[in-house]
């Protein structure tokens, strides 16, 4: 018997192959969708997990405007403050150094007296006796061979050395010293000399040390305040210094 079943037509006419194209391209489309769809969930995930989850993308990026200028306004505050100490510290320094300097001025005013340890006055100025030529010239400071012997005022060292610097070896070691106002003052007996001849000495300068030199009937400093730098111009040293306002 003839085989009853019929095929399906066959033929330009023929809509089947189409319809499983039109499948095809649906399935694409839908897969395309689907991967873009998952690909911008995991970079809206990636910012949301940046920032606690939370926030959009254009959230996070305000954020981390705002966070980057909070920390340049931090850094610009603290070098402000940086500037403002060192610049208080430079006042602070640059007063101490006024006041020192004033302090030094106003030293360099002022007079002392030769001897700043213990001491008793002995001959005075105008003694007479046959320990001295003359009367004597000067007032003598007892004190222990070693003692510190200061410069009055400051000045330059014109004389220095033994024999009385030139004049005489009854002063023994002597150091004489010119100061501005034109006196000079002479400081004898000494067991050592600090300074030389040229030497520029400030108020209160340790220029020597006491000693037992020369004519004299026990340690002490002779000292002198004259009106030239040799002797035989000598006033009353005590009273001079008094006027200058210093103490015994």
């Amino acid at each position: 018997m003839p085989n009853s079943t019929q095929q399906p037509p066959q033929g330009p006419g023929s809509r089947a192959p189409r319809a499983v194209k039109g499948s095809r391209l649906r399935y694409r489309a839908v897969a395309l969708l689907t991967a873009g769809a998952a690909a911008s969930a995991a970079l809206t995930g990636v910012a949301a997990a940046s920032d606690g989850g939370h926030e959009q993308p254009e959230a996070f990026s305000s954020r981390t405007v705002a966070t980057q200028l909070a920390k340049e306004t931090h850094g610009q505050a603290a070098a402000l403050r940086a500037a403002a100490e060192a610049a208080e510290q430079d006042k602070s320094q640059a007063k101490d150094a006024k006041d020192a300097q004033s302090a030094r001025e106003k030293a360099a005013k002022h007079w002392v007296s030769p001897i700043s340890d213990d001491y008793e006055l002995t001959a005075s100025f105008g003694n007479s006796g046959d320990r001295w030529a003359h009367k004597h010239s000067g007032q003598d400071f007892a004190v222990p061979v070693g003692t510190p012997v200061h410069a009055v005022h400051g000045g330059t060292v014109v004389k220095a050395g033994p024999n009385g610097a030139g004049d005489g070896p009854a002063y023994g070691n002597a150091v004489v010293i010119k100061h501005a106002d034109g006196t000079y003052t002479q400081y004898a007996h000494l067991s050592r000399i600090d300074v030389t001849v040229g030497q520029q000495v400030s108020t209160d300068q340790r220029i020597a040390r006491s000693g037992n030199t020369g004519n004299t009937s026990g340690p002490h400093l002779h000292f002198e305040v004259r009106t030239t730098p040799n002797y035989g111009s000598a006033v009353n040293p005590m009273a001079f210094l008094h006027e200058k306002g210093v103490d015994d």
